[in-house]
């Protein structure tokens, strides 16, 4: 945080995003990631301009864990001068220690959103999910709360200016915008009218972009008209695309395999033509053109 950081833009971690959201559907189920069809609301972490810090911060992190239903688990939060915008000490619980920059204490308009990586990180323990490495864990925690509906906090605290730049969690901009918009589409929630800033707003437009081009990737149906052409040029000689991410298996018959537009774990399908298909981790129904 401050004004000499400099943002990281795109999506170089795309894959490893995808692969999260893959993880969270595989360790909750589809039925549980469907309870979550409701995001954290502006209100439930909005302060008023009287409001002590330290009873405020307590009221945001109980909505957390309310959202999260972690009803056994209790966090207590403190501010500390520190480079990051918070730690966490993960243990066996009931209780949690939560410790925020000081930074915090006057921009209270982000308490929520460092507090929504914070309490995925516990509630990600308590699942016992977690990917090798800080990096990729730190990237799982950031797609599971926007996928799980606290983390368009942690996109709207984005901002860049000539004055100051602010960015939190370890995703870019876009690739928030990328899990919101996912998240979007599988439960028709638009968050774009809780951004208050215009830099999170227009990330979230890319990340949606992304999002649907997903759903228009060749061998679905909804593919365009060129990606149909290169599909059908690549079929003939059982060759596939890695930026499409089909790929053509066996031969008595040939099937084609991809990524489910929705949770990205890979299907399979006979190469027939046209049909129906039921992903079978998240249960996405597909019109395909095999």
């Amino acid at each position: 945080m401050g004004s000499d950081i400099e943002i990281e833009h795109g999506f170089p971690h795309l894959e490893t995003v995808r692969t999260a959201i893959t993880a969270l559907y595989k360790r909750l189920s589809p039925d549980t990631v469907r309870t979550f069809g409701a995001s954290v609301l502006p209100v439930d972490v909005a302060f008023s301009a009287d409001e002590d810090p330290y009873l405020g911060v307590q009221r945001v992190a109980g909505a957390m864990v309310r959202h999260l239903r972690l009803p056994d688990a209790r966090m207590i939060v403190s501010f500390r001068e520190m480079r990051h915008a918070g730690s966490i000490e993960l243990a066996a619980g009931p209780e949690y220690f939560i410790e925020l920059n000081s930074r915090f204490k006057s921009h209270r308009e982000d308490i929520g959103a460092a507090l929504a990586h914070e309490v995925m990180h516990v509630y990600l323990h308590r699942l016992d999910l977690a990917f090798p490495g800080t990096r990729d864990n730190e990237i799982l925690t950031d797609t599971a709360a926007a996928y799980l509906g606290a983390g368009w906090l942690l996109l709207d605290a984005y901002r860049e200016s000539s004055v100051s730049t602010q960015k939190l969690g370890y995703l870019t901009p876009e690739e928030f915008g990328y899990v919101l918009a996912k998240r979007a589409l599988v439960f028709d929630e638009d968050p774009s009218p809780w951004f208050t800033s215009p830099q999170a707003y227009e990330a979230y437009t890319k990340g949606l972009a992304r999002a649907r081009r997903d759903e228009r990737r060749p061998p679905l149906a909804a593919a365009g008209r060129l990606g149909r052409h290169r599909y059908t040029r690549d079929r003939r000689t059982a060759r596939g695309s890695a930026a499409e991410g089909y790929a053509f298996e066996g031969h008595d018959p040939p099937r084609v395999s991809f990524p489910c537009p929705t949770c990205h774990q890979r299907i399979r399908l006979p190469v027939q033509g046209r049909l129906r298909a039921r992903c079978g981790l998240c249960r996405t129904v597909l019109d395909c053109d095999t």
